[in-house]
């Protein structure tokens, strides 16, 4: 009988741990003006922060060349916490107004995921959107999905005149599995992602503030409900999900906004 349970166990054991690793992390961040005046300690906070995730979605990356080399300095960084990792960096953006212009990054785990082909900034409505997103197919487990990394203009130039164009996507690229995420400048309340909501789609976070004050109010440090990722319901599992409060780790907000003026958001998930 003895045998016969400590064979259960060791059972029970190998079961959650292959559930677990039939599961992958995606963490989405908008790092404010990561470029060359990022120290090496904030780009250690960085990748301290984002080093237990499988796939990172990058935000607000400088157009210019000292942007490249912040990300593969973190890339460097991040090779000497135990994994090892690869990365893929935008061009720049195609806005009309060079201020506006950004690039955008992927970093991930080699020996979890595999990126398929080559990574774009998708140009079927780069007339309409600004910054133009980021795409990129990955492979986990011999499924593919693509995420869709999306850095919107501010509130105040009306995000959902960009946003809107999402509920197209399906129909440009119908072979693939999107997943939309990013700063979107805007909550996921709003009725421009109905469309997307109508056809399955999904947010992780509801009603979770993601950007920083310049502040604290009574304990409150966030803002606005504007960093999200949306799924589609019907392909993915959403089995964990929130935000990193990295502010907390600072003395006050004013020195964590060195790092960035938003949180990461994150999920695990698993493909159906």
């Amino acid at each position: 009988m003895q045998i016969l349970t400590q064979t259960r166990t060791i059972l029970l054991f190998f079961f959650l741990s292959s559930v677990a690793f039939c599961q992958v992390s995606i963490c989405s961040w908008n790092i404010m003006n990561l470029g060359k005046s990022k120290s090496d300690y904030e780009l250690t906070v960085m990748a301290n922060t984002i080093n237990n995730y499988d796939i990172i979605a990058i935000q607000e990356v400088v157009a210019g060349s000292g942007g490249a080399k912040a990300v593969s300095r973190l890339v460097s960084l991040l090779n000497t916490k135990g994994s090892k990792w690869d990365y893929s960096i935008s061009e720049p953006t195609t806005s009309t107004n060079p201020a506006s212009q950004e690039r955008y990054a992927f970093i991930w785990k080699t020996a979890r995921v595999k990126k398929i082909g080559s990574s774009w900034l998708d140009q079927n409505y780069a007339n309409a959107i600004d910054r133009e997103p980021f795409m990129s197919t990955f492979e986990y487990l011999g499924n593919r999905f693509t995420l869709v990394s999306f850095h919107a203009v501010p509130k105040k130039k009306n995000p959902a005149s960009e946003l809107k164009y999402f509920k197209f996507f399906q129909n440009v690229y119908p072979k693939l599995n999107l997943i939309f995420l990013g700063d979107f400048n805007c909550p996921q309340s709003h009725t421009v992602f109905n469309p997307l909501k109508n056809k399955g789609f999904a947010p992780i976070l509801v009603n979770q503030k993601t950007s920083l004050r310049q502040k604290c109010m009574n304990n409150d440090c966030l803002a606005s409900e504007y960093d999200n990722l949306f799924y589609d319901s019907r392909k993915f599992n959403v089995k964990q999900k929130g935000i990193v409060p990295f502010y907390t780790s600072f003395s006050s907000v004013k020195e964590a906004r060195k790092i960035s003026d938003h949180v990461p958001i994150w999920c695990v998930m698993d493909i159906k």
